[in-house]
C-alpha cells in the first residue's frame, strides 16, 4: 500500500517511549521528517533519526519552543500526533474521593490542555497544508471504570474534541482521528515502580504473574495486550493518503477488550 507520506513533516509528542516513539519510528520509515517532542529526551528518541526537542507541553512555553523548533528545523508541519499523556501520579491508585483538585487539574493539562494547546498553535500551518492530526486517547474514555476517575475523564474528553475538530475544520481540508488503545506493553504497565506495578501491589500478586495475567483480567479477545507499534502503524495510517476520506473517527486498538457495540 502506497501511503503518500514520503516528504511530509511531522511532530509527534510524547516521543520518548512507547507509543511515541514507536511512531516516530514508523514515520521515519515512510519518509517523514519527524520532530519528536518529549519532556525528557530518551536515548532511544535521540537516537531514532528524528529532531528532538525537549517540552513541557503543560505550559505555554514549552509549546512555544516545540512549534518555533518546528519552523526552524522542519519548515513547517504536515503532520500532528498527539500522543503525550498519562497523568501527575501513574505510579498511584487514588479512588474519586482521593483525588484533590491538583490532581485534576494535573491529569487535565496532561491529557487534554496540552493537546489543546500544541493543536492551537499548529493548527495554522495545517490549515495552509491541508494537513492531519491523531490524538491518542484511551479505551478509558468508553471504560471509565478501568482507570483513575480524573484519567479516564481527560481521555473522554480528547476524544470528543477530536469529534469537534473534525467537524470544525475538516470542510477546509484537516483531518482529525482518535486511536484509543487498551493496555500497552509500555512502561505504565511493565515498570514495577508504575501502575502496573502498584496494581499489582494493591492486588497481593507478583507483578510477573500480573502481567501474565492482565489478557485473562482485561478479558482481551486475542489472549494478548497490545504491541506499541501495532498501534503506530494505526496511527500512520490515518494519516496517510491512504485514509483521505476517514475523519472524525475513533479507532479502538485493545484485542477485543471493549465489548459494546
Amino acid at each position: 500500500m502506497k501511503l503518500g507520506l514520503h516528504s511530509k513533516t511531522a511532530i509527534v509528542t510524547g516521543a520518548g517511549r512507547g507509543i511515541g516513539l514507536a511512531t516516530v519510528r514508523a514515520l521515519l520509515e515512510e519518509g517523514v521528517r519527524v520532530l519528536g517532542a518529549a519532556r525528557t529526551i530518551t536515548p532511544e528518541l535521540a537516537a531514532s533519526g528524528a529532531v528532538p526537542v525537549s517540552a513541557d507541553l503543560t505550559t505555554p512555553a514549552g509549546v512555544a519552543a516545540l512549534v518555533e523548533a518546528a519552523d526552524a528545523e522542519l519548515g513547517g508541519v504536515d503532520l500532528l500526533v498527539n500522543n503525550v499523556g498519562g497523568g501527575p501520579d501513574t505510579g498511584r491508585l487514588t479512588g474519586f474521593l482521593d483525588t484533590d483538585d491538583a490532581q485534576w487539574a494535573g491529569y487535565l493539562d496532561v491529557n487534554l490542555y496540552s493537546t489543546v494547546r500544541v493543536t492551537r498553535a499548529v493548527l495554522p500551518g495545517l490549515l495552509e497544508r491541508r494537513g492531519a492530526i491523531v490524538n491518542v486517547s484511551s479505551v478509558n474514555s468508553r471504560l471509565p471504570a478501568s482507570g483513575p476517575v480524573a484519567y479516564s475523564a481527560a481521555k473522554a474528553a480528547l476524544t470528543a474534541l477530536g469529534k469537534s475538530l473534525a467537524e470544525e475544520f475538516g470542510p477546509r481540508g484537516v483531518r482529525v482521528n482518535t486511536v484509543s488503545p487498551g493496555v500497552v506493553r509500555t512502561a505504565i504497565w511493565e515498570d514495577p515502580e508504575g501502575f502496573g506495578g502498584k496494581v499489582a501491589q494493591a492486588a497481593g500478586v507478583d507483578h510477573a504473574a500480573f502481567l501474565k495475567g492482565i489478557p485473562e483480567a482485561f478479558r482481551i479477545t486475542t489472549g494478548r495486550i497490545t504491541e506499541p507499534q501495532e498501534v503506530a502503524s494505526l496511527i500512520v495510517f490515518l494519516l496517510s493518503e491512504a485514509a483521505a476520506n476517514i475523519t472524525g473517527a475513533d479507532y479502538v486498538v485493545d484485542g477485543g477488550t471493549l465489548k459494546t457495540v
